[in-house]
Formats: C-alpha cells, structure tokens, sequence
C-alpha cells in the first residue's frame, strides 16, 4: 500500500508541474474530505486517483482494528458440573434406599435392624442407636446395652412398639431382645415391600437423571453436537450404574429375607 501511495503521488507530482510549465495560473484544487462522490468525480484524474487511494487506504485500516476487536468468547464446559450433580441426587437415593431395607426384619438377627427405632425420652425422640450399643448374641437374639440405665425401660418400650414384632424382656443393666423367625406369610408381604422401595428409590434416580439431561438441552445452543451426545450418554451410564446398584441391594434384602 506504501508503494502504490509512492507511486501515486509521483504521478501526481509530475503531472501538476506540466499543468505549471503550460499555464500561467494554475488552480488549486483541496481533496474534499466528507463530499459526495459525485463531487469527488469532478476533480481533474489525478486528484481523484489519491483521493480514492486514501479511502481505499483508511478501509483496510478499519477492517484490520475491527477484526482484531471481534473476538469470540469459548462455552463454558457444563460437563464436569452437570455430572457431578447428577452423581450426588443418586448416591443420595441409594443411601436412603438403602437405610430404609435396614429397616425391614430378616430371620436373622443383627444390630441395624434396630437403628430406625426412636426412643421418646423427656420431651424429645432420639435414634435408639445413639443412646444404647446393640450387639448380636445369636442368630435370633441381639442385647441392648443402654448408656444411662435410666432410658431402659423408654428403649424397651420402643422396640416393643415397634413393627418388628420383637419382645424385649429386661435383663439386669440391659434388654434381651429375641428375634422371632418369619413366617412364610410375612417373608412374602417384606419382599413386596422391598419391592415398592426399590421402585420408589430408582425414580428418584430417574429424575435426576431427567434433571441433568435438562440442564444439557438448555446449554446446547453454546455446545458442539458432539459435545452434547457425549455427555447424554455419560448420563445414561451413570443412571445404568445406580439403578444396578439399587436392584443389587434390594436382590441381596430378599435373599436375606427368605434366608436362602
């Protein structure tokens, strides 16, 4: 650009000294600087050859800035965001699925079983577990040891309120609680019961498998397509991965229930 401006104003220059050699007056003419083109057109050709240079020269120079200024900002990477909460509203579910199964008597006897019991003492309830160390004496007897012998008789009416069908009985500083084996009936009715719970904790997983998904298709204006399917099945996964682990522990409680 440098040189053709070089080049142009040498023409200009020698044009105008021929102008000077074969005129006694010469005009001078000023370049308009915010005129109309067809103003412009009627300057003699060599004014109007520079005038067209500078415009071209002060176009280049402007497009050169605003593409320099015209920056695009990258899409922030929801993937590790929305998997992670996704990850957590599951393992949430399968904590509490799991605790309720703990809930739900078995032929054998075993400390958990009772953690779900709330003890009434004074005016406020507490988990049976916090105030008392229960142990496994046998398959179908378990001792509750409470740690202020003066809760004993509020743990033994707890457990005996409970829908366990177990019958404490005191026992100098503890409580001998016999746990009696399951009727054929009642093994039936737990694993429905086992059954509901799982379905019940599973569509919670589903939702937040729905709730991530949804948070995806918000953000997938901003995203590759690629980007998007690779984290849709990386839901998926996760979903497949806490439903299994749902169905695994609820096969495990009713195998534990019928004693097999």
């Amino acid at each position: 650009m440098a040189l053709l401006l070089r080049r142009g104003a040498a023409v200009a220059a020698r044009t105008l000294r021929a102008a000077a050699a074969s005129s006694a007056s010469t005009s001078v003419h000023r370049l308009p600087t915010a005129g109309s083109l067809a103003a412009a057109r009627n300057l003699p050709t060599t004014q109007f050859f520079l005038l067209e240079i500078r415009r071209g020269f002060a176009k280049g120079k402007k497009s050169k800035n605003d593409s320099r200024s015209d920056t695009v900002e990258a899409a922030p990477d929801i993937g590790p965001t929305v998997k992670s909460a996704a990850t957590a509203q599951m393992d949430t579910a399968v904590i509490a699925l799991s605790r309720e199964l703990s809930k739900l008597r078995t032929g054998r006897a075993s400390p958990g079983m009772l953690d779900h019991i709330m003890v009434e003492t004074g005016d406020v309830k507490v988990g049976l577990s916090r105030i008392a160390v229960v142990s496994v004496l046998d398959s179908h007897t378990l001792s509750v040891m409470p740690y202020d012998p003066n809760t004993m008789k509020s743990i033994e009416n707890a457990i005996a309120s409970s829908p366990l069908g177990i019958n404490p009985t005191p026992d100098g500083s503890r409580i001998i609680a016999a746990v009696p084996p399951l009727t054929k009936e009642t093994m039936q009715a737990m694993c429905k019961v086992v059954t509901k719970s799982a379905e019940d904790f599973k569509q919670s997983i589903r939702r937040a498998r729905q709730k991530a998904l949804d948070t995806i298709k918000k953000s997938s204006s901003s995203m590759p397509k690629d980007d998007i399917k690779r984290l849709e099945k990386e839901v998926e996964e996760l979903t497949k991965k806490f439903i299994k682990s749902a169905d695994d522990m609820c096969k495990a409680k009713e195998k534990e229930i019928s004693g097999s």
